[in-house]
């Protein structure tokens, strides 16, 4: 027995349901991935109180918190600008540019990559409306 071949509106249903698949199913993040986000963080924690003509960490980090926060401000517009173009291959370079000031706003603030994990391993498997409410319901009774 032969096989038919799919039509081309099976063939386009199969395509777009694979491509939704892979929008939903997160890969799991590895310790490799994770631990070049760490030695970045080790990295700009050294650069801390160094010479600001030598690091650009250490001239972001000069310049105080309004300025690093507004550069990563100013990274994740232009973040936001590739995703909405469609050009994937911005869209990746400006993602390293997000991580990267967001590192340094982490150094800044006195926040380890530990605590940010920690965090979201608390939330891992928590549906995102239910952990949402939550945050309500902590926040009102912080503000009372």
């Amino acid at each position: 027995m032969t096989k038919k071949a799919p039509s081309k509106t099976e063939a386009k249903t199969d395509t777009k349901s694979k491509k939704n698949k892979e929008v939903l199913s997160l890969p799991e993040i590895s310790e490799a991935d994770i631990s070049v986000l760490n030695r970045l963080y080790d990295v700009v924690q050294s650069r801390k109180g160094t010479d600001p003509s030598v690091s650009h960490s250490a001239r972001l980090l000069s310049r105080g918190t309004y300025k690093i926060a507004q550069k990563f401000g100013e990274e994740a517009v232009e973040c936001l600008i590739e995703a909405v173009a469609g050009r994937k291959d911005l869209l990746i370079g400006e993602s390293a540019d997000v991580l990267y000031h967001l590192i340094v706003l982490w150094v800044d603030a006195g926040i380890t990559p530990d605590q940010v994990w920690t965090e979201l391993q608390r939330r891992e498997g928590t549906s995102g409306i239910a952990e949402k409410a939550a945050r309500s319901k902590t926040t009102k009774s912080v503000k009372e």
